[in-house]
């Protein structure tokens, strides 16, 4: 295309032709990314950095991004579930003419796609182009590539999808083990290489880490009102709701999870495993994740509840529970409840079935997974784990209820 589109018009009627193409498809997410490559393997690429991430969304840009390949010679593969390519100066001219329209208007947090090639187009004289890649996913298959896997994760941790929703099967094959120095990533068959002539002329670096996964806040800028006092303790693909703390000491949270709202998290939330609002995970408390021994159940904890410091739960908790302290709950537990506290729960629980009894009843965690307004307790004199009816408030929602 030599022609510059020159208002919106235009660029919908483009958008309309491209997408109207034989075997055209939608993305279900993509994004141009840096790509960062090892220091003794330019091949081996070590992580990737989206400034901007679309999922289910900007469909009018994807039409453009594609269309640029085309321009650029390089044929997309639609029936694949993902498609990596690197980009060049001809992409970037296409991209150019076909957002003029745009281009005035692109600032803050108008027209991101737009500043993407608007930057792009005066770096292009200083700048290696080989380390651009754009990545496309087409289906939400298990990940290929690393840049695929990066979208993932960034589709998670700025909240662009849900956690639970997109499919990470095999991305610890996909990413290679990387040496972690602030940002930088850093390939340890260089470290090993160099590793004399480094220390012998004091320019060993300083290693934070070695792991697949970089920082949560390497990569994302969380909202105004979320704290976190240590960057080691969230790990990319977590999402953090605003108004959430993670406190230093005994807190962590692991990719593919996280909190649905203002949580305070000074325990453990492995992977898979949901906070809801107003909920605080007490010091050291541990949510297991689906490797954790919750057989592959992945957990959630709902609004307003309690896990106490050193507490472990392995079932989902509803709103409102309390977990105490130094307690497990796992899916095997044994649990007593008392007759009148039983009646208690079922009241706030409409849908839980428990025979009527004047007796003590003995329940598995599994039985009282999900349940609202649970408090699970140590007996002190005997040991025996109990629930009762805690003292948390529960707003059950109306339209479930």
């Amino acid at each position: 295309m030599s022609k510059v589109i020159e208002n919106v018009e235009e660029f919908k009627a483009l958008v309309a032709r491209i997408e109207a193409k034989e075997g055209y498809r939608r993305p279900l997410g993509f994004g141009i990314a840096k790509v960062d490559r090892g220091q003794l393997n330019p091949d081996l690429i070590l992580q990737a950095n989206f400034p901007v991430v679309n999922w289910n969304e900007n469909f009018g840009s994807a039409a453009i991004f594609i269309e640029a390949l085309n321009q650029s010679d390089v044929a997309v593969d639609f029936q694949a579930s993902e498609f990596v390519a690197n980009i060049n100066k001809k992409f970037i001219k296409f991209a150019y003419k076909a957002f003029n329209p745009f281009i005035d208007e692109a600032n803050g947090d108008a027209h991101k796609n737009v500043q993407v090639i608007n930057v792009l187009r005066w770096m292009r004289k200083d700048i290696d182009l080989s380390d651009y890649k754009i990545v496309l996913i087409f289906e939400d298959d298990k990940p290929q590539s690393v840049e695929s896997v990066y979208l993932k994760l960034y589709a998670l941790s700025t909240g662009k999808a849900a956690l639970r929703s997109l499919n990470l099967n095999g991305a610890f094959g996909v990413l290679p083990n990387v040496a972690w120095s602030g940002r930088e990533a850093i390939e340890l068959a260089w470290l090993r290489e160099n590793e004399i002539e480094l220390k012998l002329l004091g320019g060993y670096p300083t290693i934070d880490s070695v792991d697949k996964f970089p920082r949560f806040l390497s990569h994302v800028i969380p909202a105004d009102n979320t704290r976190i006092l240590d960057s080691s303790k969230v790990r990319m693909g977590a999402q953090l709701a605003a108004g959430t703390t993670v406190m230093p000491g005994a807190s962590y949270i692991n990719f593919n999870a996280g909190s649905l709202g203002a949580v305070m998290v000074e325990g453990r939330i492995s992977s898979s495993a949901v906070v809801g609002k107003g909920s605080d995970v007490g010091g050291g408390a541990s949510i297991l994740g689906v490797l954790s021994g919750t057989n592959g159940n992945p957990v959630s904890i709902g609004e307003n509840t309690l896990l106490g410091a050193n507490s472990v739960t392995g079932i989902p908790l509803g709103d409102g529970c309390i977990v105490d302290a130094g307690i497990s709950i796992l899916e095997g537990t044994k649990i007593a409840i008392m007759p009148e506290q039983l009646a208690k729960i079922k009241a706030v629980n409409p849908d839980f079935v428990a025979k009527e009894s004047d007796q003590i009843q003995f329940f598995k965690g599994l039985d009282l997974a999900e349940l609202h307004g649970v408090h699970f307790r140590q007996n002190s004199t005997n040991g025996m784990i109990m629930a009762s009816r805690s003292q948390r408030e529960i707003v059950l929602n109306s339209e479930l209820h």
